[in-house]
């Protein structure tokens, strides 16, 4: 090729400049947007939390090849980073690297994503037009052109509402200046915020319990703070994970530790509660559920919604894509990622195949191409791009072989006791590809799995 082909990658996060790192190994020229200000912009937001998983899974290898050739020290591949140590001692000596850092842009946020010369309804030879990628910058609007796109935007900046059908509670953008969404940092720069108040934190996962055990230690340094689960399903110990059998250690002991300040009554646990109203009384929040009779109320200072994140997709919305209805992802990876199916393993290494829409050259990676499944690791997200680079340059080989081993989760999401031992029956003993015994038994039976959903 007398000039290489341009690939745009929208987001500097973790996955996106791992996209860029396996397109410049490829001879790609990659055109990095960054929507904030700082490469890392979204992981900065959660800089105090620590990642379940250690080093050696959150380091590229192709990012770690660029770095090495500079003398880069690489972290202990057992020590668990923060988010903050992921930016600081990974990411920002990454981006700075000479062979990305000229391809970077920040604070220019894309607007848009189209073929040129071509809207969404022209097909005749609307494969060979480069994409136009619109984007706005303190400049004001801009315009850059590709040969393929790889969106890694993320969903940071789109939190799932308190509403338990899916949409805003009736008052929830009346009374934004109550409420924060996913995990605010309240042993540190928000600690002002949440001391010495009643704290309701709406949600079932990570987010929501890794903040509930921090506003538990909080209440013991600031008296007068009380912490409130809102748990819109009826069985606390479905949230508590899988202790022990968690091979990724730490988010075992989370759950384990949650679980025990909730059996003490460190934690206050309103289960069943399906958040349909918001409103102020006076300096308080009342957190409203009509579901159920009677009617429930609680009256809070402050209003944490863990309840996850949605796509952003108005800005692809010219582009010929197709997504799984339910989870928002790719069609061919949603079997593999459904959380209505899948409470335990992992999810099998996937690439340019799963992740290829119909629209030639345009990818979703990352935490974006999961849609508002939960179960996203850093991992995956590197051989998905590591795969789509190869499927961008020609190397339809290298674009099909999985070069990826994933570590076995053995996590119950779903889990009917608070013994991690007996999780799901306690860990799978033969053979089958299983992560527990129901798993393993559902699979001898010819099951799809997963058992322990049962």
């Amino acid at each position: 090729m007398s000039e290489a082909r341009t690939v745009a990658i929208i987001g500097a996060g973790p996955v996106g400049l791992a996209a860029a790192a396996h397109a410049v190994e490829r001879g790609l020229q990659p055109i990095v947007l960054e929507a904030g200000n700082q490469i890392g912009h979204a992981m900065r937001q959660w800089g105090h939390v620590q990642l379940f998983s250690p080093w050696e899974y959150n380091v590229d290898k192709a990012a770690a090849r660029l770095l090495a050739a500079t003398g880069w020290n690489s972290p202990a591949p057992d020590h668990y980073p923060t988010g903050a140590e992921v930016v600081e001692r990974y990411l920002e000596p990454l981006a700075n690297h000479a062979a990305l850092k000229p391809h970077i842009q920040t604070s220019s946020r894309v607007t848009g994503i189209s073929r040129i010369g071509f809207d969404k309804m022209k097909t005749r030879g609307r494969d060979k037009a480069p994409f136009e990628i619109r984007y706005q910058n303190g400049q004001g609007p801009k315009m850059v052109k590709a040969d393929a796109v790889i969106d890694v935007s993320g969903t940071w900046h789109s939190p799932n509402p308190a509403g338990a059908n899916g949409l805003p509670a009736i008052g929830e953008g009346e009374v934004a200046d109550r409420i924060a969404y996913g995990m605010p940092d309240v042993l540190g720069k928000e600690r002002a915020r949440y001391a010495g108040k009643t704290v309701a934190v709406l949600g079932a996962g990570h987010s929501a319990i890794g903040t509930l055990t921090d506003l538990a230690t909080l209440a013991l340094e600031a008296p007068g703070t009380r912490p409130i689960w809102l748990l819109r399903g009826n069985d606390p110990a479905k949230a508590f994970g899988g202790g022990t059998n968690d091979k990724l250690a730490a988010r075992g002991e989370l759950g384990a530790a949650f679980a025990a300040l909730v059996t003490a009554g460190r934690i206050e646990v309103e289960s069943e509660f399906r958040a349909s109203h918001l409103v102020t009384d006076g300096p308080r929040l009342v957190v409203g559920a009509l579901a159920g009779c009677p009617a429930r109320r609680i009256v809070v200072d402050e209003l944490i919604v863990a309840t996850g994140f949605r796509p952003d997709l108005d800005f692809v919305r010219e582009l010929r894509i197709r997504l799984d209805p339910a989870i928002e992802c790719p069609v061919a990876l949603a079997p593999l990622i459904d959380p209505n199916e899948h409470s335990c393993g992992t999810v099998r290494p996937h690439g340019a195949r799963e992740l290829a829409q119909d629209e030639p050259g345009f990818y979703f990676a990352g935490m974006k191409s999961y849609g508002r499944a939960p179960t996203f690791l850093m991992l995956t997200g590197y051989e998905q791009v590591r795969s789509i680079a190869a499927d961008i340059a020609g190397d339809r080989d290298a674009a099909e072989r999985v070069e990826l081993v994933l570590p076995e989760t053995g996590v119950c999401s779903r889990a009917v006791a608070t013994d991690a031992s007996n999780c799901c029956g306690g860990p799978a003993i033969s053979d089958v590809d299983a992560c527990c015994v129901a798993d393993e038994k559902a699979k001898q039976q010819g099951k799809t799995g997963c058992g322990c959903a049962s």
